[in-house]
């Protein structure tokens, strides 16, 4: 299964289960253990791998990588409108200029320098120089080019927020009808669906 890094970085809010709304990264600690699930981080599978192997989680890069997270959120608000956002935080987006400039701070962290090389007899092939910046910046640049590369895609006109009562999540559509991100999300719809339409029958 394709996974994007910048949907597994919005979902880090997410329904709790119990009718309320999580954040996996509001401790240092659940910063610690999102970044061992993500792609690049201890063998999981998934691409593209992101720069997390000499990353530790600090109160300083959890906050960094929340504000991007922010950011992330309210342009993927503004890609499914006029659809609806995502209810855990619709009513109190970063506005689309602040959230734009966020991102490429982010995405500029790590300078990019490919280099070609092409030796003789041979075919010409792309390296990238090794970058001076530090883990977390590597991460953080990582974590925006992905949502940039995202937003720019073809994928940007599948990603949906669920309807689902309760679900606050972003997900993409795997086909044409999908309406919500998981089939339980689909049977919790199906189910308040029912119900309204036995209450309006029933008055």
């Amino acid at each position: 299964m394709e996974r994007w890094p910048a949907l597994d970085l919005a979902s880090t809010i997410r329904h709790d289960g119990s009718g309320g709304v999580c954040d996996d990264l509001a401790t240092v600690d659940g910063l610690a253990r999102w970044l061992t699930e993500l792609p690049g981080a201890g063998g999981t599978a998934g691409k593209p791998a992101l720069p997390v192997h000499d990353v530790g989680a600090s109160e300083e890069l959890r906050l960094r990588i929340t504000g991007l997270r922010a950011a992330v959120r309210a342009l993927f608000a503004r890609t499914v409108s006029p659809g609806p956002a995502s209810p855990a935080d619709a009513h109190r987006l970063m506005p689309h200029e602040e959230a734009l400039a966020r991102l490429n701070a982010a995405a500029a962290l790590e300078p990019v320098a490919p280099q070609l090389d092409w030796p003789a007899g041979g075919v010409p092939a792309a390296t990238v120089l090794p970058s001076a910046a530090g883990p977390d910046a590597r991460l953080l640049a990582a974590l925006a080019r992905a949502t940039i590369t995202f937003l720019s895609g073809p994928e940007r006109e599948r990603l949906r927020a669920c309807t689902a009562p309760r679900c606050v999540r972003y997900f993409v559509k795997s086909h044409g009808r999908q309406e919500w991100c998981k089939p339980s999300c689909a049977d919790r719809a199906r189910a308040a669906r029912h119900y309204r339409r036995r209450v309006s029958s029933s008055g």
